[in-house]
């Protein structure tokens, strides 16, 4: 009787797709201290007020993002505010973004009032100078 239930919970949810608008879709998230380290050690890093970015070509379809936030920022609730910022702004952008990049964002100490105005007009910023915004998109 238990297992009918399953069935048919399974059935029911399974045509039901919702649609999930609120994940990247062209972008992972970088996990990995050694997938962090590799991208410090070879990519490339620009800077601004806010945030230092440092980019390197993955060889897969996909972007993958980081986000470091240190102590020295503030404390827990300000990190990962400014990691839900960095994370929203390169989410609603990722499109503008060239794919198969590494890309590692961390904040500077200067994040810790920044609006997400700002921060969406950093990582704009960010990858202009990196050349990695998409040609039509291209504003610096």
């Amino acid at each position: 009787m238990w297992s009918f239930f399953l069935l048919l919970f399974r059935f029911v949810h399974s045509s039901y797709e919702p649609e999930n608008q609120y994940i990247m879709r062209f972008s992972e998230s970088l996990k990995k201290n050694s997938s962090f380290r590799e991208v410090y050690k070879n990519g490339k890093s620009c800077v601004n007020r806010y945030f230092v970015m440092y980019v390197l070509k993955n060889n897969t379809e996909r972007n993958r993002l980081g986000i470091s936030v240190s102590k020295k920022v503030g404390n827990s609730v300000v990190r990962h505010h400014i990691t839900r910022l960095v994370r929203e702004a390169y989410r609603l952008q990722e499109e503008k973004f060239s794919s198969g990049l590494d890309i590692v964002v961390i904040a500077r100490g200067a994040s810790r009032k920044v609006t997400y105005q700002e921060t969406e007009k950093a990582l704009l910023h960010l990858g202009g100078l990196h050349h990695i915004l998409r040609k039509e998109d291209e504003i610096f």
